[in-house]
């Protein structure tokens, strides 16, 4: 949430996609549609890849979220914006992710992937 100083983070945990669309429209109905913007990473913008088969089959199912996350902005009309995947500090380790954010809860790759996403960003409406 930006409430001025850019992007505060509020909660950050792993969810399955549908879990993480409910939070989203639980937090659109607290706060209403156009005091939102959710900021996505776009796999599909990813040029560079390193592994086997396995990882080749993960990289085409975070494509094609980032294609559901998109197609379902656009069908709930909401404000989003998919960032390049090098626009974003990914993989950070658990101690310097603490270090950075503040953030002292536990979490997985996956969220701290994502909470670095919204991390200091500033929106206003």
């Amino acid at each position: 949430m930006d409430h001025g100083t850019g992007g505060e983070l509020h909660q950050v945990e792993c969810l399955s996609i549908t879990k993480a669309m409910r939070a989203v429209q639980e937090i659109k109905a607290i706060h209403g549609k156009d005091n939102l913007k959710l900021y996505i990473e776009d796999a599909r913008k990813r040029t560079w890849f390193t592994g086997g088969k396995e990882k080749a089959q993960g990289v085409g199912s975070v494509k094609r979220d980032a294609q559901i996350w998109e197609d379902w902005c656009i069908e709930q009309e909401f404000n989003y914006i998919m960032v390049h995947p090098k626009a974003n500090a990914t993989k950070t380790k658990a101690d310097l992710f603490k270090k950075i954010t503040g953030w002292t809860g536990r979490t997985n790759e996956h969220a701290r992937d994502a909470a670095m996403l919204v991390f200091k960003r500033f929106w206003k409406i």
